[in-house]
């Protein structure tokens, strides 16, 4: 759906909801679930259809932030409002309510319950691999 059709209903969400999350954080959990669908769909028939549960989700979100944000994926979240995985559950699943997204029947917002910490699932590794490509140091005399 085009984002000009998709903001004045995230707009109303966030005004059902009190505006506790940014704009941002809506459309980029919708970015986030594509990515997701588009992952879990390699290798599938393309007319087959799969639903996408809450721990998969979270982990697409935080593979997307990966490429998106890298570390400062914690900083863009923070300025959103979303400070820990239980929040991008409640983001879901007002959308739900609202009836941008579908749910199962066994869907829950605690399936997004401590799904992984901001400030360790963002922590750059490339400094650690260039590291270790180079070997130990070695102290001058």
């Amino acid at each position: 759906m085009d984002d000009r059709k998709l903001q004045p209903l995230i707009r109303e969400i966030r005004s059902q909801n009190g505006r506790r999350f940014a704009e941002a954080a809506y459309f980029f959990v919708l970015e986030a679930l594509d990515f997701t669908i588009f992952l879990q769909g390699k290798g599938q028939a393309p007319t087959e259809s799969r639903h996408i549960n809450g721990r998969e989700l979270l982990d697409g979100i935080r593979r997307y932030a990966q490429e998106e944000f890298g570390p400062l994926a914690p900083f863009a979240f923070r300025s959103w409002g979303v400070t820990r995985t239980e929040d991008f559950g409640a983001l879901v699943f007002q959308m739900c309510e609202a009836g941008l997204l579908n749910r199962a029947e066994n869907d829950h917002p605690r399936d997004f319950a401590n799904g992984f910490d901001f400030e360790q699932a963002f922590l750059d590794p490339t400094p650690m691999r260039e590291a270790a490509r180079r070997g130990p140091v070695k102290e001058e005399a």
